[in-house]
């Protein structure tokens, strides 16, 4: 089901478990979706397409439809997908709920890998990112592996 163009009420939402999944994994690593997706409402959505309405909406279909449990999936190092775990925090603050709630992304597009809710948090506040980076610069040597925007910024000088 596409989140956006749920009802807030449906019928197979309520008291259930719910995958709520980045639109490109599907295309990227259909076999942890169908892992993940197992006994699970899932629930697509694309960040970049849809904008900031996936907040709104999903502090109402908690309220609404009070789910067993979230579940998120993205590709990891997607700034849009980032948002979508921001969002699912959000809207449990809004709604003042506690929803036992499990963050993964894709690393590469294979890796599954498990994020804290306090992970994501800290990914929002630039000045904690950079003291984390400052304090651990190795991590930069990570991040190499991984972003080609990181290293077309070293080439080209921005990045030392």
């Amino acid at each position: 089901m596409h989140l956006l163009k749920t009802w807030v009420k449906a019928p197979q939402l309520k008291g259930s478990d719910w995958l709520i999944v980045g639109e490109c994994v599907k295309h990227i690593n259909s076999n942890v979706l169908d892992e993940l997706s197992k006994g699970r409402v899932i629930l697509s959505v694309c960040p970049e397409a849809e904008g900031s309405f996936t907040y709104g909406k999903l502090a109402s279909m908690i309220r609404s439809s009070n789910p067993k449990s979230i579940v998120v999936l993205t590709i990891d190092s997607s700034p849009h997908c980032l948002g979508l775990h921001a969002a699912v925090n959000e809207a449990l603050y809004i709604v003042k709920e506690k929803v036992p709630r499990k963050h993964y992304v894709l690393v590469d597009g294979h890796e599954l890998v498990e994020i804290s809710p306090n992970a994501i948090r800290v990914a929002r506040y630039l000045h904690l990112v950079d003291r984390l980076i400052k304090k651990n610069p190795e991590i930069l040597k990570e991040l190499e592996k991984h972003s080609l925007e990181y290293k077309i910024a070293k080439e080209v000088g921005e990045e030392k």
